[in-house]
């Protein structure tokens, strides 16, 4: 169980059908070779724009088409980003995670703006990533060089199923985005969503698709839908526990070095389960009563969890070099070369009634 094992499909699936104990107790052998069990790192993930993105992704209440209520937002001051992160630190955060709900990053002022919130994070010595849909190369690197460290774009699924989740933007553009990231000097995170009505071979699939990465991630989110109505998934059922503690040991196996990251649905699983989640391989969660837009257990309740188990959240070790080592030799461009990003063809009939169904109810609110 290497870094630089070949895995087949064939071999995953026998991971993550093997009996659960058993399954467990290999996944936390695994997890104590590279990783401190008694360790948690604890991310804040801030929601810097909120609402109005113009894709169709079908879990994702954020999608300006479609009616779900969410209080949407322009894209937050700095100062509040910077406050909202030092509240997080002193209860035990060391890391921040800033999303914004657009298709792709567009350079100008808003983008100007992200660079100096991370700017402002990198001077409080807390471990930042950022998730601002599809990014470029150069816009990769100016992130790098503001102090960025990780940046998240979610395959979210296997390539196949994928399509019957998205239409607006095509699987290979994440694939893109992701190699854009790994040439800059930032670290990539990267993992899926289960519960959106896949097979188990889709979700051996989503990680072959991160296998097939130049390299593997640095940081794996494991999320289990939180179906929100207004949304096309809103009538999913609850993704039974037991499924996301396999997926999240059979990760761990697969990806030994990767931090895998118990993520969205926390708010739908028991302790017991979470802890099973921790054993299991996972050593990272979101604090704070909200992720973006779903709920999540408060801090308390995790410190309250962390206690019973004996888990300590992870401290940002400090950076003294006082500069971010950038990977390439080439100079930063001040301008960035368009990328093209695709924009498929498709139809997913839910994505459509959900759509259709949020026109009138918005047509409702306006008489």
């Amino acid at each position: 169980m290497t870094d630089n094992k070949t895995w087949t499909r064939e071999e995953i699936l026998t991971i993550y059908n093997k009996p659960l104990m058993e399954l467990i107790y290999d996944a936390a052998q695994v997890h104590r070779l590279h990783h401190d069990p008694l360790k948690i790192q604890v991310s804040k993930l801030i929601s810097i724009k909120t609402g109005g993105c113009p894709e169709d992704c079908g879990y994702c209440p954020q999608a300006a088409r479609y009616h779900t209520n969410i209080e949407k937002n322009n894209l937050m001051p700095v100062d509040e980003v910077l406050a909202k992160a030092e509240a997080a630190k002193a209860t035990g955060s060391s890391r921040v995670c800033m999303g914004a709900a657009w298709r792709n990053v567009q350079d100008g002022e808003d983008f100007d703006q992200v660079i100096e919130m991370v700017k402002g994070l990198s001077a409080m010595n807390m471990e930042i990533c950022c998730t601002l849909g599809m990014v470029t190369e150069n816009q990769a690197t100016r992130l790098a060089e503001a102090g960025l460290h990780y940046y998240n774009h979610n395959i979210d699924t296997s390539e196949e199923y994928y399509k019957e989740v998205i239409s607006t933007r095509g699987f290979n553009d994440r694939i893109k985005t992701l190699e854009n990231v790994r040439k800059s000097s930032l670290k990539v995170c990267s993992g899926g969503i289960i519960g959106m009505g896949e097979t188990v071979n889709d979700r051996i699939g989503m990680l072959m698709g991160l296998l097939k990465l130049s390299s593997a991630p640095e940081s794996i989110p494991i999320n289990a839908l939180v179906p929100v109505e207004g949304t096309p998934l809103e009538e999913q059922e609850i993704v039974p526990i037991w499924d996301v503690i396999r997926m999240i040991a059979t990760t761990r196996i697969v990806f030994p070095k990767s931090t895998v990251r118990l993520s969205a649905g926390r708010m739908q699983m028991s302790k017991e389960g979470q802890a099973l989640c921790f054993m299991a391989g996972a050593s990272s969660i979101f604090a704070g009563d909200k992720l973006l837009t779903t709920p999540n257990p408060g801090d308390n309740e995790d410190m309250q969890l962390f206690n019973l188990l004996g888990l300590t959240p992870t401290e940002k070790i400090k950076d003294n070099t006082g500069k971010v080592k950038i990977r390439k030799d080439q100079p930063i461009l001040e301008t960035v070369t368009d990328e093209k990003w695709s924009r498929p063809s498709h139809i997913i009939e839910r994505n459509i009634k959900a759509t259709e169904k949020g026109k009138e109810l918005r047509k409702k609110l306006k008489q």
